[in-house]
């Protein structure tokens, strides 16, 4: 069985989108958990991979990362903003963290906070810095319909922006440049 390399779009996938790797099938999500989720669900379905790794990009909330970490999303947490201020809730039921099941890479490790949108404010980064160290708007979806099809999943992220008022113009400056040094990183790793 082939395994499954995801990206949201196809920057963030590099050389890979072209020239997948032996043994691997390359395929974008697209953008937002959502898409991921229905995505991802469907990939599964319809190649019966033995694994899923998704690569992409994510913004760091405070000092604990920086711009041009690469890092093993160890766990994916959806929340909000209204979660964290307690202006909204989820019910007790939902779903709302999932482990990477893959083997963890020689990276470290750290929790992925996946909101519904961007966070654009200082005080957003804080609130949401306080459930994890990054930002991404995949990882959920990806990372539960994994879990719900009993498939090996895991990430490895890269920081391209402080979540933030700077966060879409950095982004904007450095998601090229650095997935392309993710996408070294990964082959130097002998992911592939």
């Amino acid at each position: 069985m082939p395994q499954l390399l995801l990206g949201a779009f196809p920057p963030e996938l590099g050389p890979f989108m072209e020239t997948p790797p032996k043994g691997w099938t390359v395929a974008c999500t697209g953008v937002g958990q959502l898409l991921a989720a229905a995505s991802t669900a469907r990939l599964i379905q319809e190649i019966h991979p033995s694994g899923v790794l998704f690569v992409g990009t994510c913004g760091h909330f405070d000092d604990r990362l920086k711009i041009g970490d690469v890092i093993w999303a160890a766990e994916a947490i959806a929340s909000s903003l209204g979660e964290c201020r307690g202006e909204s809730y989820r019910p007790v039921i939902e779903r709302t963290r999932w482990h990477a099941t893959r083997p963890k890479p020689a990276l470290p490790g750290y929790r992925v906070v996946v909101p519904p949108a961007i966070s654009r404010t200082r005080e957003g980064a804080a609130l949401l810095g306080s459930l994890g160290e990054a930002e991404n708007l995949e990882l959920t979806g990806v990372f539960s319909a994994c879990h719900a099809a009993d498939v090996p999943v895991g990430a490895v992220l890269v920081v391209v922006n402080e979540v933030g008022p700077k966060g879409q113009a950095q982004w904007m400056n450095n998601h090229v440049a650095h997935s392309m040094k993710l996408v070294e990183v990964l082959q130097s790793m002998g992911f592939f």
